[in-house]
């Protein structure tokens, strides 16, 4: 997994993706660029974000999607995937969870552009649906905490 430098913490999301990207020097790179496009094309609204120690995190009205460089894969990670439909079966990685879904790309396969942008199209959906609902935005992160349980007299 790619670690970020300290010195990125003063600029700015694009600019850390930029470096991010150009650091990378290889198909990795030139994936999430294309990642990247494909989220500002699908949706004009979304907010790109640096999380993480280096993790860009794509928002609108909620977490849609972060990106991972790993050595070897890109993991493109959708953070309500489990509820999206995914009818061109993209989803190949953290199927057992029952909030993440993820798509880990390899160096010889190819951007399913237009299955990406209707699981983009879906997350964004699913989000205002939420804030429709009042439930407000999906949690940047999935609790682990487990229920108390109540006390007994």
């Amino acid at each position: 997994m790619y670690i970020a430098h300290d010195t990125m913490s003063s600029a700015t999301s694009s600019e850390n993706l930029d470096r991010l990207i150009a650091e990378l020097g290889d198909w990795r790179g030139d994936l999430i660029q294309r990642i990247r496009r494909l989220m500002s094309r699908v949706d004009p609204e979304m907010v790109l974000e640096w999380k993480w120690m280096g993790t860009p995190v794509w928002y609108h009205d909620g977490m849609v999607a972060l990106a991972n460089p790993h050595k070897g894969k890109v993991k493109l990670t959708f953070a309500q995937g489990a509820k999206l439909p995914d009818p061109a079966k993209l989803f190949n990685a953290g199927l057992e969870g029952n909030v993440w879904r993820a798509i880990d790309f390899f160096e010889r396969d190819s951007l399913n552009e237009p299955a990406i942008h209707d699981l983009v199209r879906a997350a964004v959906a699913f989000n205002q649906g939420r804030l429709a609902e009042g439930a407000g935005p999906a949690p940047r992160r999935p609790s682990k905490a487990k229920p108390k349980k109540p006390a007994r007299a």
